[in-house]
């Protein structure tokens, strides 16, 4: 694996020169400013403080992006993490989110290791666009607090609902104006200029001078720290290995998003940038980055597809890129720290409102309602309020059992025609002419196993009795387990009873072994076996 790594690095960095290092210096500096009012508002949102999203932003640009799969991997902490974070702050506490950061570090090291990363291919698209859609409503439910300016309690964002009942629910509207001028300028912010000038860095800006210039009375980000090393971070002698088997839940939780939005990531990077991806060395890079960040206080981190495509856009060339992007965060740390630390909280609620509505993979649901795929849309709606009402994994497990369901109710239709032979001479290829007064083909189409043999047997009932030769047309069965092989053969005895020739064609190769290993020729009768029907016809 380093020496296929080595080798992507030498295909990358090939031919480069001081005009390609411009380009990834200015792509940098553009993923720097989308990048930083979203690493404030996730590392709120997550349930830390903004300076640990800001760290984790900076540290994953540093060192999962020198490491990543492909050239053009942005990765820093998402919405899609946050929501499930805010979850394990509420059950856990604060601190938790170092310990469960670093075990799914370990998760993800160890898959990029054994080079499963193609596992996460397996989970099915309307699976994938549920719980996206899932996540962006359970990110917009949780900005109410902070929209609002209001307190609830709660482990997820149903309870915390619940608790407005007990606790009231009374709107702080300054913090509401502020937001609602956040999102009023994402909104109106021309589509052209947010390639250059992103839409968030200027409605934050914006919402800082007016809550400075009114006066107003609203929750801010608080105090930035000028070092990348936090307070609150994750310590070896604070590690409680006898409870760690606790945490072992939310951080597969952590883990499996943490894969599954990195290689989804860099799968549509790949194509819009037309460059190959490593997805085991993706999960490498992210593996480690996740277990080294927690001890400097950062938060869980993962591809982000936002960043990533910004970068390709601005004509990244390398990962420089993602390295620059880095850099920049570190020194507005240092530089605006304290203009970062007057921002009000309801602001980045706005940004957070916004970035969820987008989240939702719009093109992909317009398709499959428009075109009515009932099954993808019944995959897709009960994901979806799966990873609302209980948590990620769950909601991954739920999706791909109902698709695998699904997936086999459909595969049971198996599809029985028959045909009676209407010319009945044929001339094979020694001239001889060949009579088929009663001859029967019948064609089978779909999987044979245990859930539709029996709707073989039913169909074969309305063939006519007085048929005196059968042949079973199989080309388009691609597998047979041995309730079908078993059902074929006893059907082949009962017709041979009747005195009725038996004949089966055009079977691959799979269930032509099946069928031997069946003996079905000593049970039935020698030379069963065709390419065809009409070779079946003049034989």
């Amino acid at each position: 694996m380093f020496q296929k790594f080595i080798s992507m690095l030498k295909f990358e960095f090939g031919g480069y020169n001081t005009a390609k290092l411009g380009k990834d210096v200015m792509a940098g500096l553009t993923v720097t400013a989308v990048a930083l009012p979203l690493a404030l508002a996730f590392g709120v949102s997550s349930g830390a403080d903004a300076a640990a999203g800001l760290v984790t932003a900076i540290l994953a640009g540093l060192l999962i992006g020198a490491l990543s799969g492909a050239s053009f991997q942005i990765s820093g902490p998402t919405g899609a993490m946050s929501a499930i974070l805010i979850g394990i702050v509420a059950k856990y506490g604060p601190e938790s989110i170092f310990t469960v950061s670093f075990l799914a570090g370990i998760i993800i090291l160890l898959v990029g290791l054994l080079k499963l990363g193609k596992l996460v291919n397996m989970i099915p698209r309307p699976v994938i666009t549920g719980f996206t859609s899932g996540i962006a409503i359970i990110i917009a439910l949780g900005q109410i607090d902070n929209f609002f300016g209001t307190v609830s309690n709660g482990e997820n964002v149903l309870e915390k609902m619940k608790s407005y009942g007990a606790l009231g629910f009374v709107p702080n509207w300054s913090a509401v104006l502020i937001g609602l001028v956040v999102i009023a300028v994402m909104l109106v912010w021309p589509k052209k200029w947010n390639a250059r000038v992103p839409s968030s860095l200027v409605a934050i800006i914006v919402a800082a001078i007016v809550s400075i210039s009114l006066g107003l009375d609203i929750k801010t980000v608080g105090e930035i720290p000028k070092s990348i090393f936090l307070n609150n971070r994750l310590k070896f002698s604070s590690l409680e290995w006898n409870e760690i088997k606790k945490f072992i839940s939310p951080a597969i939780s952590i883990a499996a998003l943490g894969m599954i939005e990195s290689l989804l990531c860099g799968a549509a990077g790949s194509r819009m940038k037309k460059e190959p991806f490593d997805a085991d060395q993706e999960l490498l890079s992210q593996g480690i980055g996740n277990v080294i960040i927690p001890f400097f206080g950062g938060v869980p981190a993962t591809a982000a597809i936002a960043r990533s495509s910004v970068a390709i856009k601005s004509g990244a060339q390398t990962r420089l890129c993602g390295i620059f992007h880095a850099v920049g965060l570190l020194v507005s740390m240092f530089l605006l720290g304290p203009v970062m630390a007057q921002l009000p909280l309801s602001a980045l609620a706005g940004v957070l409102i916004v970035t969820s509505f987008r989240m939702h993979e719009w093109k992909d649901i317009k398709y499959m309602f428009v075109k009515k795929f009932k099954t993808a849309i019944f995959k897709f709606s009960i994901t979806m309020i799966a990873t609302v009402v209980f948590d990620l994994t769950i909601a991954i497990l739920i999706g791909i059992a109902v698709s695998a369901l699904l997936f086999l109710w459909q595969a049971a239709k198996l599809e029985v025609n028959f045909s009676r032979v209407k010319n009945e001479k044929f001339i094979d290829h020694r001239n001889v002419e060949k009579n088929h007064p009663r001859t029967t083909v019948v064609y089978v189409t779909g999987p044979v196993f245990f859930a539709n043999a029996g709707t073989l047997v039913k169909k074969m009932e309305e063939i006519d009795p007085n048929c005196n030769e059968l042949i079973f047309s199989l080309r388009g069965v691609p597998v047979m387990d041995i309730s079908g092989v078993e059902t074929i053969c006893e059907l082949c005895e009962e017709w041979k009873q009747k005195g009725t020739r038996i004949k089966i064609c055009g079977t691959n190769n799979r269930v032509r072994t099946a069928l031997e290993r069946a003996e079905i020729e000593k049970r039935t009768s020698q030379g069963l076996f065709f390419w065809s029907v009409d070779k079946a016809l003049i034989e």
